[in-house]
């Protein structure tokens, strides 16, 4: 695969991480009963990801893994942190889901 273009890795940056858990999950399912703490714009979901459950918060492009306590921001970091992939794996995952 080629290198990406600086602009599709700035979008990635930007995209909403539930957009982007929606196109990598094989299921997922935004929480309508949470209510937000400290940013009303924050999110629950529950998706299975490589057969893998996770629950994530999530809040523009930042999302939070409420199981392992760990976070990111961005497209390619939810990929890396999803499937355990390294930059150049995560990339060519989202290229191929169209994100």
């Amino acid at each position: 695969m080629a290198a990406v273009d600086k602009s599709v890795l700035e979008r990635w940056r930007q995209i909403d991480s539930c957009d982007v858990l929606i196109a990598l999950a094989e299921y997922a399912k935004r929480d309508t009963t949470f209510i937000a703490v400290k940013d009303p714009r924050t999110t629950r979901w529950h998706a299975t990801v490589a057969g893998r459950d996770v629950e994530l918060l999530t809040t523009g492009p930042k999302f939070w893994d409420v199981q392992r306590g760990l976070g990111g921001g961005g497209a390619v970091d939810l990929a890396m942190h999803l499937f355990t992939l390294d930059f150049k794996a995560a990339t060519r995952l989202l290229v191929e889901r169209g994100l």
